[in-house]
């Protein structure tokens, strides 16, 4: 893939991830087996995931042990077909102030005190990894690191 479609891929997955839109996030248990929740990330100009998640939450745990995550989202209505995205990606909790309140948004404080909160941690995620699927194509189109 040269350089101009790898733009055009980046500039599809970014559309497709700032929208808000529930990721089916799967997590490593501690006994080797996969767990599956939803999660609401957003993504930054580098594809990396951002999301506020509970200290003492199983994907915090699950994270730590084994940061290998992978992420679905795409299909919110499965009568239409719709471009859907499977990502691979190394997850990492983040403590720091500067990042919690970086990440930070009112809609939180349903869940958290604020960002001072000490069970308000963030789960950033880096992909290596992104299938994009479309229904124009038998293949996914891929973007790697």
């Amino acid at each position: 893939m040269d350089d101009t479609s790898i733009d055009t891929l980046k500039r599809k997955i970014l559309a497709k991830l700032n929208q808000p839109t529930l990721c089916a996030l799967a997590t490593v248990t501690e006994d080797g087996r996969p767990w599956v929740r939803y999660v609401t990330p957003f993504a930054d100009e580098n594809l990396i995931l951002w999301m506020a998640t509970r200290a003492d939450s199983r994907k915090v745990a699950q994270i730590r042990q084994n940061p290998e995550v992978h992420l679905t989202t795409g299909i919110t209505d499965p009568k239409i077909p719709m471009p859907y995205l499977q990502i691979q990606g190394r997850a990492q909790i983040l403590t720091d102030g500067d990042t919690k309140k970086a990440v930070w948004s009112d809609y939180l404080s349903n869940i958290f005190s604020g960002p001072d909160d000490p069970n308000y941690v963030v789960c950033r995620i880096v992909p290596y990894r992104i299938e994009w699927q479309g229904s124009e194509a038998p293949s996914p189109q891929v973007w790697e690191v």
